[in-house]
């Protein structure tokens, strides 16, 4: 079976992916009392839910409706729209999780935080696989269109910050596959000016957590 083609959705989703496995690996090995590593963690959760977020309402608000217009089934449409809001919900489950192990540092309540991002990957993995599978396909006629082009620039058009947040964070990481596929989308130099300049903070704040 064909390998299906690389898109900066998948991309973007396994930036995603690699952030739970890692969160949920992180809060296994978590010691009893070591606040200080429960609240770089809690960071790093954070910075990866602002990630997902803005994804998804970067899908609700510019790529569902183009998918409509175009006549994608709507009834998939509102599963995507369903998925979503499951999403959400799982999030702020386990970012409250993420605040209480950061207040205590305590072995139990890193298993209970490791448990709900286990329970929210499971959520995520489940849209992201029927996103994929499922809506892609009907994509992929139109991405020379005109209205996707539309779309992609409206996507784009984010301010440097958060532009250089999100190249820093899909970077780190990032498989030699992705990083080739990347170079065809945006030009390498632009990616490091903006995630260096832009994305420093991510540097500072969220990258040493997975340095340990």
């Amino acid at each position: 079976m064909t390998a299906p083609s690389l898109t900066m959705n998948r991309v973007i989703h396994a930036a995603v992916r690699r952030d739970l496995n890692r969160l949920s690996t992180a809060l296994g090995d978590l010691r009893d009392g070591d606040t200080a590593r429960a609240q770089a963690l809690e960071r790093a959760y954070a910075n990866l839910h602002t990630e997902l977020t803005h994804h998804h309402e970067g899908e609700d608000s510019y790529v569902f409706p183009m998918l409509g217009r175009i006549g994608v089934d709507k009834g998939l449409l509102a599963t995507m729209d369903s998925e979503h809001h499951a999403m959400a919900e799982a999030l702020t489950e386990t970012a409250g999780a993420m605040t209480t192990v950061a207040r205590s540092g305590s072995a139990a309540d890193a298993a209970a935080a490791q448990a709900s991002v286990v329970r929210t990957r499971e959520v995520v993995e489940r849209h992201l696989q029927h996103e994929e599978n499922e809506l892609e396909p009907q994509l992929t006629p139109h991405v020379e269109s005109p209205e996707w082009k539309a779309v992609e620039k409206k996507l784009r058009s984010q301010p440097l910050g958060v532009v250089g947040r999100f190249f820093a964070w899909l970077t780190d990481g990032m498989s030699d596959e992705h990083r080739a596929f990347l170079r065809t989308t945006v030009p390498t130099p632009v990616v490091v000016v903006l995630a260096k300049t832009f994305g420093r903070r991510y540097y500072r704040d969220i990258a040493p957590t997975w340095r340990t």
